[in-house]
């Protein structure tokens, strides 16, 4: 087992670090405040190929392996997580067109959203259908060479700025989760209604909206894959999800633990610095210990991925673990600040409101305690 990154790896993770250095962290802070979407460090990456990062050449992307994805997500979460997760609901939305979607969907729309000119979203949650997503109840009924869609989405990430969206509606209500199938919708399509920006704890830069569609028509050859096959499909994204959000929670860790040790070095108490105390000594170890043993969770489940084999287990166990690991990284950094992390002077009271979102979303950690213990108790 070789636990090294390759030599291509390791220099796109410098590359993305110094990226995140340079490009995000002077205005973090201020996005966080006043959540103006970070459009400027968007199509930077855009530019620099990471929107594409896994998917296909031949469709305009880079065919990197998705070790390489967990690696630029880490990155970037470790100075600004709402840049990452941009880049998560875009990847999930390029990446399903490019499971499942035709030769033409691919040509049509798979091109621009892996050169990076334009951006995608994923639309499977509802106001009553997050944990449950076989409850959706948006409709899709075929109206001639159309399909006309009908519902409400919410907390869908990049929902109001997206120019592509892929949109689980059901088809036939009477089949539940054997009746949901997945289309191809264009961010400008007439009837779609897009809220505002959800004011939300953390992710605060992050688009997160409701979309109403009333009346959304998308010709017939809109429909990825077969009909009736969306859940499957929706299920089969979300694993691959789940090792993104696994790898945004190590990066929000790692931005914990690194200015926690600045901070110790720097703050002096009783004569010496607070590094000196063991007290925080052994709380900068668990936050080291507990990330390195996510970041290994990761790239195992990445690995699987890419080679092709089964990996819905692992994308849980990594999700799960990295997610609460994020939580107890945070808090424990607010704790070595004192004082000043409970207030914005420092960084690390937005890494605790953004760690929390990681044990929520792309499924709960009480759901992937299912996912995980469903599948050990068929194994034994």
């Amino acid at each position: 087992m070789d636990f090294e990154l390759t030599e291509e790896q390791r220099s796109l993770q410098e590359e993305m670090r110094r990226f995140a250095d340079a490009e995000l962290k002077p205005g973090a802070s201020s996005r966080d405040k006043t959540g103006e979407f970070p459009w400027p460090a968007v199509k930077k990456l855009q530019q620099m190929g990471m929107f594409g990062l896994t998917l296909p050449k031949e469709y305009g992307g880079l065919g990197r392996d998705f070790i390489s994805y967990a690696i630029v997500v880490e990155e970037l979460s470790r100075v600004d997580a709402s840049v990452a997760i941009t880049l998560l609901a875009h990847t999930l939305c390029a990446s399903h067109i490019n499971a499942f979607g035709s030769a033409a969907q691919k040509l049509d729309h798979l091109v621009p959203l892996s050169r990076g000119e334009k951006l995608g979203a994923w639309a499977l949650t509802e106001p009553e259908a997050g944990s449950d997503a076989a409850a959706i109840r948006t409709r899709a009924r075929r109206v001639g060479d159309s399909w006309q869609l009908e519902g409400n989405k919410f907390f869908i990430t990049n929902g109001s700025q997206a120019d592509t969206l892929v949109v689980m509606a059901s088809t036939d209500a009477d089949l539940g989760a054997k009746g949901i199938s997945a289309f191809i919708v264009g961010g400008d399509a007439p009837g779609l209604g897009k809220g505002k920006n959800i004011d939300k704890l953390g992710f605060r830069s992050s688009d997160t909206v409701g979309l109403m569609l009333r009346d959304v028509r998308v010709p017939a050859e809109n429909l990825v894959g077969e009909l009736h096959r969306g859940f499957v499909q929706a299920m089969e994204m979300l694993d691959a999800g789940r090792i993104g959000v696994a790898a945004m929670a190590v990066g929000i860790g790692r931005g914990c633990l690194e200015e926690s040790l600045a901070y110790a070095r720097k703050r002096q108490a009783f004569g010496h610095p607070i590094a000196d105390s063991q007290a925080i000594q052994w709380m900068l170890a668990d936050m080291a210990t507990e990330l390195d043993a996510a970041r290994l969770l990761v790239y195992r489940a990445a690995r699987l991925k890419d080679n092709g084999t089964t990996f819905s287990r692992e994308a849980s166990m990594a999700k799960l673990f990295a997610s609460e690991a994020a939580t107890r990284a945070a808090l424990k950094a607010v704790q070595v600040h004192g004082g000043y992390g409970y207030t914005r002077s420092f960084p690390v009271e937005r890494y605790l409101r953004e760690a929390k979102l990681c044990e929520i979303g792309e499924g709960t950690s009480e759901m992937q305690r299912m996912v995980i213990a469903r599948q050990i108790l068929k194994e034994t």
